[in-house]
């Protein structure tokens, strides 16, 4: 039977995206530099923030990569006071309550802005398990996020489904062996599809998911 969801949390819960790319846009223009949607989408979207400060500033030390990642959350937060959670979310989220299905946040997002963007969303008491890559000894695309999130629900990767905007989300839940469904909020359904989802949806109202999960929720294995 089906025994856990797992979540990414921007672009998945709630379309954030554009709101982290404004972010960023306007701290690096402070520095006279020009970020793209094109550069941010290749290089940025979904990755943890040490990476992407690698990939930004591969000649500043990590300290100065820790300032301006905690700066750019900080401006995040503050272009975020509230936020809409995606389009069926909450008819899913209340369908594994009433089912018993358990439910976890993996993100790569640090643990002020998961508090933040739950909150804000007014999802802060829904999850009692919010997984996050600073705590963890590797972010995504490695698949460990996904694994320890099905260690907390006690759940098995092949009664589980995984939830994903981005290519290294896609990646790591779909290499921690979880059947992956991507949201098309970031990345076109072709990449989602390279990157390992089954299923690519622009909304948890797809009918073709609830048909998937009537599925996974009637099979035994």
């Amino acid at each position: 039977m089906l025994e856990a969801l797992l979540f990414d949390l921007d672009g998945t819960l709630t379309d954030t995206d554009k709101l982290h790319l404004l972010a960023m846009q306007q701290l690096l223009l402070e520095e006279g530099r020009v970020l793209t949607e094109a550069e941010f989408d290749a290089h940025v979207s979904g990755r943890a923030n040490a990476d992407l400060c690698r990939y930004l500033f591969p000649e500043r030390s990590l300290a100065e990569h820790q300032a301006f990642a905690d700066r750019k959350e900080a401006r995040f937060r503050a272009l975020s006071p509230t936020l809409q959670p995606t389009a069926g979310l909450i008819r899913l989220l209340e369908h594994a309550e009433q089912a018993g299905i358990g439910m976890a946040v993996v993100t790569n997002a640090p643990r002020a802005n998961a508090v933040h963007m739950l909150n804000a969303m007014g999802l802060g008491e829904r999850f009692k398990h919010v997984l996050v890559a600073e705590e963890l000894p590797r972010a995504k695309p490695d698949p460990l996020p996904y694994l320890a999130g099905l260690e907390c629900l006690q759940a098995r990767a092949s009664h589980a489904l995984a939830f994903e905007d981005s290519v290294p989300g896609v990646t790591a839940a779909s290499q921690a062996g979880i059947f992956t469904v991507g949201l098309s909020t970031s990345q076109a359904p072709d990449a989602l599809l390279a990157a390992g989802a089954q299923l690519v949806v622009a909304d948890f109202e797809d009918p073709r998911l609830w048909a998937l999960i009537e599925q996974m929720s009637r099979v035994t294995f």
